[in-house]
């Protein structure tokens, strides 16, 4: 028989990101993000090859970031105001963990599978850090395909990439619920 925690599950059904826009100070110190980076690290990992790694982004680190968003911005074609956009989510942080995908050699499980899991990693950090009661958020975008951002911001190595950058703080107020998936329109029912 199954031994439910409702509360866990309540948990999962009412969860909500927070804007990383909107996130403030007091942000995470190293001993808040302990427990909710050792719960992301519980992610399923076929083979135990742990194929992902953590950069904690902090102080001065953030403002450096969000100039090299205005830096390559222009390179990538993008407009004035999607950098802008982007580089002011970067200078108005205070704690930002970058998720980074590192696939490891191997026989038996293919790369994808251990990019999914640094995917996985990405969703269980957002979800540590909501049960932590700090505010999370998960986010990408143009600049995370970028490989001369890649190294020049990270240092990351020729074959890894950055599955997201997590963004934690205070969060003003609750955001408002938003329009949530039609489950039967998205699930189908296979019994033979």
């Amino acid at each position: 028989m199954p031994d439910p925690n409702p509360p866990v599950l309540d948990f999962l059904l009412t969860r909500r990101s927070r804007p990383g826009k909107l996130l403030a100070a007091p942000f995470p110190t190293p001993q808040d993000l302990t427990p909710i980076l050792t719960a992301a690290a519980r992610t399923p990992d076929h083979g135990a090859l742990e194929p992902w790694r953590f950069i904690v982004l902090t102080g001065a680190a953030l403002p450096r970031i969000a100039d090299l968003i205005a830096d390559r911005g222009p390179a990538l074609g993008k407009t004035p105001e999607d950098i802008d956009k982007l580089a002011a989510v970067y200078r108005s942080a205070g704690c930002v963990v970058a998720v980074i995908a590192s696939p490891k050699p191997s026989p038996k499980i293919p790369e994808i599978e251990q990019t999914y899991s640094a995917g996985a990693v990405c969703l269980a950090l957002v979800n540590a850090g909501l049960a932590a009661g700090w505010g999370a958020n998960w986010l990408s975008g143009w600049i995370s395909h970028d490989a001369e951002f890649r190294t020049r911001a990270l240092d990351l190595a020729e074959h890894e990439r950055i599955a997201g950058f997590i963004h934690l703080g205070t969060e003003p107020a609750a955001p408002p619920e938003r329009p949530r998936p039609d489950l039967s329109a998205i699930t189908s029912w296979v019994s033979a």
